[in-house]
């Protein structure tokens, strides 16, 4: 009995020593995990994938992978200022398991009762909290607030495509209100009204190209001449022309091409020269025109011909394109607009005839 009685009592001490080692042990792997803590800024040339980072030790190569924690800091554009914890990875490299940013800018008052939604890349003039976003319509300085929410990107990187939520601050700038990953981004109508057209899935890979358009092109095939050549593009249902409307001769555009199955070359997306501009404010009743779409018009202004002579409409309102992608000169359609605060008459909807 005595023989049992102290092996019971050498099992229940094994026992209790094993559960007192247990958190210290789990302790000392997850310390082994983070080997270092560097503080430094983030230099051009960082991507969703690899951060790179300027220390006081040199340059270091960070790579980012789904286990990194971003909730402390989305925003790895150049100048930056963070924190992050390293941990060896099995590939050699360097990997962030947490992110943290530095002092955060002071907000200003912004009116987000009034928001626009736009789509594009940030691009490489961009620094410290200022956005340089290119977009179909041209380039945009956004500012970046400590309230901006980012819950719908994992970070902000050069060169990747976002869908950004904008309002106007009280120090004149637009200031970023939410800004989501492009991929995952919802196509949402502003106070704008601005809606876009829909446009059908491209799952093909793209190229982009840029060129002028040909005298020939016609409402379902694009004349693009290059430097390279004339090529011909088609455009269909799925080719996204919110920004690239007006298919006028010599007129600069930027396109995203794949290959079709019947071999041709197929718009994915179209984009033309347009300066970004805040929507109108209208005032008084619609009125609707009926004419012809005149070679002077561009992104920004339909210039329609009419019975009564040539009216000049600004399309920063624009919010429907119905049964038709792009507009040719000569096309025949039927415009509700409406006039503004600014004395010019803005589009609202055209209906191609």
């Amino acid at each position: 009995m005595k023989k049992y009685r102290r092996i019971k009592l050498w099992t229940a001490a094994c026992l209790m020593l094993c559960m007192l080692m247990v958190p210290a042990a789990q302790m000392n792997v997850t310390a082994a995990e983070v080997i270092a803590t560097v503080n430094g800024t983030v230099m051009s040339g960082t991507t969703s994938e690899l951060l790179k980072l300027s220390t006081q030790e040199g340059e270091m190569h960070i790579k980012l992978d789904s286990g990194t924690d971003t909730s402390s800091c989305k925003i790895l554009l150049p100048d930056q200022k963070i924190s992050v914890s390293v941990s060896h990875g099995s590939d050699g490299y360097l990997h962030a398991v947490k992110i943290t940013s530095g002092a955060q800018t002071v907000g200003v008052t912004v009116d987000s009762s009034k928001t626009s939604t736009v789509t594009g890349t940030i691009g490489e003039k961009t620094k410290g909290d200022v956005l340089y976003f290119n977009t179909y319509a041209g380039e945009m300085q956004i500012k970046l607030d400590p309230s901006t929410n980012m819950s719908g990107c994992s970070v902000l990187v050069i060169n990747k495509t976002y869908t950004i939520t904008c309002a106007r601050g009280s120090d004149a700038y637009m200031h970023a209100v939410s800004i989501v990953d492009s991929s995952a981004a919802a196509v949402t109508t502003g106070s704008t009204g601005y809606t876009p057209m829909p446009a059908g899935p491209v799952n093909a890979s793209t190229t982009v190209v840029t060129g002028t358009v040909g005298s020939n092109t016609k409402e379902n095939l694009l004349y693009l001449t290059t430097t390279g050549g004339e090529m011909q593009v088609v455009i269909d249902g799925n080719t996204d022309s919110r920004n690239g409307l007006m298919m006028i001769p010599g007129r600069k555009v930027t396109v995203s091409v794949y290959r079709g199955s019947d071999a041709y070359m197929h718009a994915a997306a179209i984009a033309g020269e347009k300066n970004y501009v805040q929507p109108a404010t209208l005032s008084g009743s619609y009125s609707t025109v009926t004419g012809t779409v005149s070679s002077k018009s561009t992104e920004n202004i339909l210039y329609l011909s009419t019975s009564a002579g040539e009216m000049e409409l600004k399309l920063d309102t624009l919010g429907n394109v119905n049964n038709c992608k792009v507009l040719v000169t000569g096309k025949k359609i039927t415009v509700t607009c409406a006039r503004g605060a600014d004395a010019y008459m803005h589009a609202i909807s055209i209906l191609a005839n």
